[in-house]
């Protein structure tokens, strides 16, 4: 796979569009995971309307672009939520839906992801933060396949597609800092029993990790779809 584009942000972060407020959302959201473990349903709907208003309040400032991003993002995770959870079972919530905070929470995932990559610190040293990645990935990935209580082939598998996208994506900055967001969403997610991903996949083949290994790698597909779609749709828009 060979992507050209170029990634159209600006290279010089505003406040805005730098840590502190994606920050702000990713401390919410560790909030919203602790709460909901072990809350009942009506209060994870209220935490649902909570993170669209956190949401809200992180996007208002960034660019037009990057808002675009973080919508082409919800949009498509949020279809393969109601696809691979209450309907194929991969993985499943503490009430078997798709809580409220989810569709926003891929917001401010994606726009946590983008913060890091922007940072001065990751796009100075680049490729040492990718070698990095790369390195505790792939540890975490052969712990997953072969030593780990629950064989995580489909974890291996999202490591090899992060791979493809450090390696060939439009943005490296971003996979490197979706690579610290996932993972650590994944592993609090699962840990607190807010979700729970089943050993194997719908076809009985393919066992998976609690969490998987590799999450990085599958939710790096919603975040190409970002940097590639948004400008196209930009530039369709009605001046």
């Amino acid at each position: 796979m060979s992507v050209t584009s170029v990634d159209p942000r600006p290279e010089t972060p505003t406040v805005a569009a730098g840590v502190l407020l994606p920050a702000a959302g990713m401390a919410w959201l560790t909030v919203v995971l602790l709460v909901d473990s072990g809350a009942g349903l009506w209060v994870q709907r209220a935490l649902g309307a909570v993170t669209w208003v956190v949401l809200l309040a992180v996007l208002h400032r960034e660019t037009t672009l990057v808002r675009t991003q973080a919508w082409v993002v919800m949009a498509f995770a949020t279809a393969v939520e109601y696809t691979f959870s209450p309907l194929l079972e991969v993985y499943l919530y503490r009430f078997e839906n798709v809580p409220a905070y989810v569709p926003p929470g891929h917001g401010l995932v994606y726009l946590a992801a983008l913060a890091i990559g922007r940072t001065d610190v990751v796009r100075r040293h680049l490729g040492r933060c990718a070698t990095a990645v790369v390195l505790v990935g792939g540890i975490y990935g052969v712990y997953g396949l072969w030593f780990a209580e629950r064989t995580d082939a489909l974890g291996a598998f999202w490591f090899c597609c992060l791979l493809g996208f450090l390696a060939w994506g439009p943005s490296r900055g971003l996979y490197v800092g979706a690579f610290l967001v996932v993972t650590y969403l994944e592993v609090v997610g699962t840990a607190l029993g807010t979700w729970t991903w089943q050993p194997v996949d719908p076809t009985g083949l393919v066992p998976i990790g609690n969490p998987p290994s590799g999450a990085a790698g599958g939710y790096g597909w919603f975040d190409l779809a970002a940097l590639l779609l948004a400008p196209r749709l930009l530039a369709r828009r009605p001046r």
